[in-house]
C-alpha cells in the first residue's frame, strides 16, 4: 500500500505538541487546513483508543474512522471505517518524539484505492494529492505551535479543562 509522510521540528516538548494535536472543536478549525468539521460518535467525549470520530474535510469528503491507538504524547493512530468510495483503506499515524529543544512530528497516511484494476494510476495520484494534503497540514499545524496568540488560547482551553 502506498504511504506518505511528512515531518516537522517543533520547537515545543511532547506533551504540548501532543495535545494540541488532538485538539476538537472550533480551535481544531484554528489550525488544521484539513477539517471542515468534526465529532466524536456514540457519546465519546474524548479520544482513546477504540472511539470514533466522524470528520468531514473542507473538500466535502466524510470518513468515520477509529482510534486504533492513543499513547500520549508519543503517538495516535486512526484507521478508516467508513469513506470515500475510491478508498479501500485508509490509515494515519502521528508520532512525537523528543528531538533536541523540541518535537519531531512524523505524520503518515496509508492507504489503498478502488477498483483495484485501476490502482496503477490511483495511487500514484493519490500519493501525489495525499502528500500534498498532508505536508500542508502538518505545515499548518507547526505554524500554529509557533503562533504566540493560538498557544495563549490553546493553554487557556487547557487550563479550563
Amino acid at each position: 500500500m502506498p504511504q506518505v509522510v511528512a515531518e516537522r521540528t517543533i520547537s515545543l516538548d511532547p506533551e504540548t505538541v501532543f495535545a494540541l494535536s488532538q485538539t476538537t472543536g472550533e480551535f481544531r478549525l484554528r489550525w488544521d487546513p484539513f477539517i471542515h468539521s468534526q465529532r466524536f460518535e456514540a457519546g465519546a467525549l474524548a479520544a482513546g483508543k477504540g472511539v470514533r470520530t466522524r470528520t468531514r474535510s473542507r473538500l466535502g469528503l466524510l470518513m468515520m474512522s477509529e482510534y486504533v491507538s492513543y499513547a500520549p504524547p508519543k503517538n495516535v493512530g486512526m484507521t478508516m471505517v467508513k469513506g470515500p468510495w475510491f478508498f479501500e483503506q485508509f490509515g494515519g499515524g502521528w508520532r512525537f518524539a523528543e528531538h533536541d529543544d523540541g518535537t519531531r512530528a512524523v505524520w503518515k497516511y496509508t492507504f489503498s484505492c478502488r477498483p483495484g484494476w485501476l490502482r496503477w494510476l490511483a495511487h500514484p495520484l493519490g500519493s501525489w494529492l495525499l502528500g500534498r494534503e498532508i505536508e500542508r497540514r502538518i505545515g499548518a499545524f507547526a505554524a500554529a505551535c509557533e503562533n504566540p496568540e493560538i498557544l495563549a488560547e490553546f493553554r487557556a482551553l487547557s487550563d479550563n479543562s
